[in-house]
């Protein structure tokens, strides 16, 4: 969820920075097909980027700083600037489209370049599952939390330049000019929220100390790239678990993305936005801890009935648009993101671990199995941001207009209430099929094997 509380009227708060009607007052510059192109091909090529990112990954050598840890240094300069890039505004209009789109690609690719060494790193900092559940709860936790900080930080700085009008008052011919304040204000905050990168990734650093192994063989050896990640396909359990969450994700990213356009545009709710967004996010950092509790204490599988508790809410707010079902709503959705992005991360080592110890490759397919979920998560969430955007400009939506046409209004209620139920009932009726993978009680000998192949401890 990376909604900001200064741009309300983003067409999709899923990637705020490609569109300037967020940022600025032209109506004309980037339309909603052009806002469609810009999250299609940003999802495409962060999802492309996946089975690179763990084709290199897993065949690089250790270096001095380790095996993973140079991906996570040598990436942060790069996605800084990609990141600055995204919020500042060209001097050009006409080819504002590929300026976002160039860059909103750049910065998904190498976002994933970041990401998946830093996601496995949790399988690495320990064998034990209890420990490494507790690990992905406390990174998920810190994620929303850096997330909220992140929203509020950048709606503070960013907010003289939204100030309140009514349609009359914008009701005026042609594009507006875009104000030097507006645009510095913006690029102010997009300087202050990409120096978070080399600050957090400088923190990773000094908390996580990789510990030089000879005994356990480079990665990648033994094993080949497409070798790996065809067993990996084609293991049961994985194979659940990444079609599962796949509906499942692209149901959160469609219910996050559209939501602050139905309560502009399909409903009296543009006045509680901001109040509805910051709402979701305090209410999923808050009940991450709770979940795992659940995780613990009832199991996974008992736990992923939790991502379904927002379906009958959402519904009801796309029937009855008021501002306490909003508030509920928001409260019951943060709840629900919250677990849906804890669990996968949560029984993805377990499938892991069941996979090594059927199949004894040794160190390595982490990032394989890491990098291709990664990859399929991104392509669903590509393909149901692009086609529900498309569908928005079919209805007739007009970027920037403060009353859309009724079949605008239809589709947005379809977007947040229909879509997501049929994806998440679609995904959970997939991951109930069958057992839950777990991990087989460990030897001796095969709990040596594991720590030895686990080479990262916390400093």
């Amino acid at each position: 969820m990376t909604a900001s509380p200064g741009a309300p009227r983003a067409p999709v708060d899923e990637a705020p920075p490609p569109q300037p009607e967020a940022r600025t007052s032209e109506r004309s510059s980037v339309s909603a097909a052009q806002v469609s192109l810009v999250l299609f091909g940003g999802k495409v090529s962060g999802a492309a980027a996946d089975p690179v990112a763990g084709y290199f990954i897993s065949r690089s050598r250790r270096t001095g700083a380790g095996h993973l840890m140079p991906w996570v240094l040598g990436c942060t300069p790069f996605i800084t600037v990609a990141y600055f890039l995204l919020w500042f505004l060209p001097p050009f209009t006409s080819l504002r489209g590929l300026w976002y789109t160039s860059f909103y690609c750049l910065f998904q690719a190498l976002a994933t370049f970041f990401q998946v060494p830093y996601a496995a790193l949790t399988m690495l900092l320990t064998p034990c599952p209890r420990e490494r559940d507790s690990a992905t709860a406390y990174r998920m936790t810190m994620e929303m939390a850096g997330t909220l900080m992140g929203a509020a930080v950048h709606g503070l700085i960013v907010a003289g330049a939204h100030r309140p009008h009514r349609c009359e008052d914008a009701a005026l011919a042609g594009p507006l000019a875009v104000s030097p304040d507006a645009t510095r204000l913006y690029s102010t905050a997009a300087a202050v929220l990409a120096l978070t990168y080399p600050v957090c990734t400088g923190l990773l650093c000094l908390g996580v100390k990789e510990r030089p192994d000879s005994s356990a063989p480079a990665s990648g050896q033994g094993l080949s790239f497409l070798a790996g990640l065809g067993l990996a396909v084609r293991h049961p359990p994985y194979l659940k678990l990444g079609i599962s969450f796949l509906f499942i994700s692209a149901a959160i990213q469609v219910e996050q993305s559209y939501l602050v356009l139905f309560c502009t545009h399909a409903s009296r709710l543009h006045d509680h936005v901001q109040s509805v967004v910051l709402t979701i996010l305090v209410s999923a950092v808050l009940s991450t801890p709770l979940w795992e509790w659940v995780l613990q204490r009832f199991g996974k599988k008992t736990s992923a009935f939790g991502i379904c508790m927002m379906v009958p809410f959402a519904i009801l707010l796309a029937a009855v648009p008021t501002a306490p079902v909003a508030y509920v709503v928001a409260f019951v959705s943060g709840v629900s993101i919250a677990v849906s992005l804890l669990l996968p991360w949560s029984m993805l080592p377990d499938v892991v671990d069941a996979f090594q110890q059927q199949h004894q490759h040794g160190p390595g397919l982490e990032t394989i199995f890491y990098s291709s979920y990664v990859f399929f998560t991104k392509l669903s969430g590509a393909g149901a941001l692009g086609i529900s955007t498309l569908s928005l400009e079919f209805a007739g939506y007009e970027a920037g207009a403060c009353k859309q046409a009724e079949p605008v209004v239809v589709t947005l209620k379809v977007l947040i209430g229909v879509v997501p139920t049929c994806m998440i009932l679609t995904g959970l009726c997939i991951l109930m099929v069958g057992p839950t993978p777990k991990v087989p009680s460990q030897d001796p000998s095969r709990r040596q094997s594991l720590q030895r192949r686990t080479s990262y401890s916390l400093a």
